[in-house]
């Protein structure tokens, strides 16, 4: 049962390696595409070509039996939370350098500490409560608000899309604990790539002709609003390994999950920042100055001792729980 165990926390480890650097690819095509298309429709192409994979996926899995979804509507209050969560995200990223999108996305595990509190009734401690407080001085930090509007590079409320796009993806994760493991890892991904061509569709037919962004010079605004257009020939390499990438987000990201606990996997999921910086840097010669990297370490490090933390509770109450049953 050990070795079983030790097997499974490998397993997930090697996903969610494999779904982070995904994801930070995926981040690097979408800024590169964004000053030429719309995410709605980068959205849609990479579904479309996702959901096929994903599908494929489904028959090796179990077939198609295993799309019967368990409580209907808490999984698609599931991928509503990633679309939104996700579309936040790439917004922010056509304005921001990758890596300060990225290091105030991490703000997640904190949001997620704190709101399972009144969400799941768990407990937490003064110390992780004392490391939330550290991380969200980082996110302060980065959002600079002793620094007047005009000097900064971007508006604040484009600072404060990541925030916004952790918290609504610190929702799903615990949506996601209530499911539990009774979903295939790719049902799950097919359920959210549909769901991102759904609500593509919607922007699609509410802003699809572009009509909404004459006078409009805010490169997030125009990511968001602008006319669909048919891709250039060098434009659909990228657009069709934005949508391999998609499957295997959704594949790797819930297969981890659903085989190891998240205090095991998460703080691995760091590891998408130094591939961020780096992108960063090799594209758009964007290093973070003294100020983000402070803000950064303040989040990173809170967060990893949030997850620390859980594991030695974790730990804690499962030596007593031997305890117990022992005698």
């Amino acid at each position: 049962m050990k070795l079983m165990s030790t097997n499974h926390a490998a397993a997930g480890i090697f996903f969610i390696l494999a779904g982070v650097l995904a994801m930070s690819i995926n981040d690097l095509l979408i800024k590169t595409l964004s000053g030429g298309y719309p995410l709605h429709q980068i959205v849609f192409i990479r579904s479309a070509i996702g959901i096929g994979f994903s599908l494929f996926l489904v028959q090796l899995e179990g077939g198609w039996s295993i799309l019967k979804p368990k409580a209907p509507w808490l999984q698609l209050c599931r991928a509503l939370l990633v679309v939104v969560s996700n579309m936040t995200y790439f917004v922010a990223i056509a304005a921001l350098p990758l890596a300060n999108a990225t290091a105030l996305f991490f703000v997640a595990p904190l949001f997620i500490t704190v709101l399972s509190i009144p969400l799941l009734g768990e407990k937490v401690g003064p110390l992780r409560i004392g490391a939330v407080l550290v991380g969200f001085i980082g996110v302060v930090i980065m959002q600079r608000p002793w620094a007047a509007a005009g000097s900064l590079e971007v508006s604040r409320i484009i600072l404060l899309l990541p925030v916004f796009a952790a918290l609504t993806y610190a929702l799903m994760q615990l949506l996601t604990r209530r499911l539990g493991a009774t979903s295939k890892a790719s049902a799950l991904s097919v359920y959210i790539q549909g769901t991102f061509m759904i609500v593509s569709m919607g922007f699609y037919v509410v802003a699809g002709d572009g009509h909404f962004v004459e006078g409009v010079d805010d490169p997030s605004l125009l990511f968001l609003l602008r006319a669909w257009v048919w891709p250039q020939d060098g434009d659909w390499w990228p657009l069709i390994g934005l949508g391999l990438n998609s499957a295997i987000i959704g594949y790797c990201v819930s297969q981890a999950y659903r085989m190891t606990d998240a205090a095991t996997l998460a703080p691995f999921e760091y590891a998408g920042l130094p591939l961020a910086v780096l992108w960063g840097w090799l594209f758009w010669s964007d290093l973070p100055d003294l100020t983000i990297w402070i803000g950064m370490a303040l989040i990173i490090g809170s967060g990893l001792f949030v997850f620390l933390r859980e594991k030695q509770k974790s730990r804690a109450i499962a030596r007593s729980v031997r305890i117990r049953t022992r005698a």
